[in-house]
């Protein structure tokens, strides 16, 4: 039997890789910021949701491996939610910077490869934007889709850099920053993906609310949750209901 840290389940090999940087749908570990907006059970459906429909957008891509890179506690859970279609890989280090290095070494470590590292929790992103950044790395070192919070939702490459993801800057507010300075540094050509947003603290939920009202099949099962929640809210407002 296969080590955690190796692959659970293994998709049909590519030349091009999406993976999906993901944890546990467990109450108090995602999501966290939002806890002022909704209780935590209500934050952790919500975020199992996300995760589906950010599967479903990677499964969506024409020839491209679909992975998921998580802490190695969460590997188990995390392929049985994940099902056939995706791989599951247990990162080395603990953290968001051990990650995404764990992403380019297991997946871009021949120097080919076109990978990308993509978070979960924004599944509304039109396809086109992940095609385009595929597209990219055929003319650039990096590829990096930025947030409008000073972040970045997607970052892409065809080897491994791990000079790019140190510990210091990162989920910050500079972490872009600090990305583009560490391509400079390393001489890395960078591309840039539309700028986009994810889904952190209470006004990017009522964002993407009020988006997928008008267009739910971006996200079918995260339109649904929110769609029902909102229900529930309104009602336990006029006191028909409870949350």
């Amino acid at each position: 039997m296969e080590s955690s840290i190796q692959t659970v389940v293994r998709s049909q090999r590519s030349d091009r890789a999406l993976v999906i940087m993901a944890k546990a749908p467990r109450p108090g570990m995602v999501k966290t910021r939002l806890a002022s907006s909704l209780p935590v059970q209500a934050v952790t459906a919500f975020y199992r949701c996300l995760l589906d429909d950010t599967l479903e957008l990677a499964r969506s891509l024409g020839s491209v491996e679909v992975a998921i890179m998580c802490p190695e506690s969460d590997v188990n859970e995390l392929a049985r939610l994940a099902g056939n279609g995706a791989c599951v890989v247990a990162q080395k280090g603990e953290g968001l910077a051990a990650g995404l290095t764990s992403v380019f070494a297991h997946f871009a470590e021949d120097h080919q490869r076109r990978t990308i590292a993509f978070n979960s929790d924004s599944p509304h992103l039109p396809r086109s934007v992940l095609e385009d950044a595929f597209e990219m790395l055929a003319a650039h070192d990096v590829v990096v889709g930025p947030t409008h919070d000073g972040g970045y939702y997607l970052v892409g490459a065809k080897a491994s850099h791990p000079a790019l993801f140190a510990r210091d800057g990162m989920g910050t507010s500079s972490a872009l920053e600090t990305l583009l300075s560490r391509a400079r540094d390393l001489a890395l050509s960078v591309g840039f993906a539309e700028p986009f947003y994810d889904v952190d603290v209470p006004e990017d939920l009522a964002r993407l609310a009020t988006e997928l009202r008008l267009a739910p099949t971006r996200a079918p099962c995260t339109a649904q949750w929110l769609k029902e929640w909102e229900l529930v809210a309104a009602q336990s407002r006029t006191g028909t209901g409870e949350l």
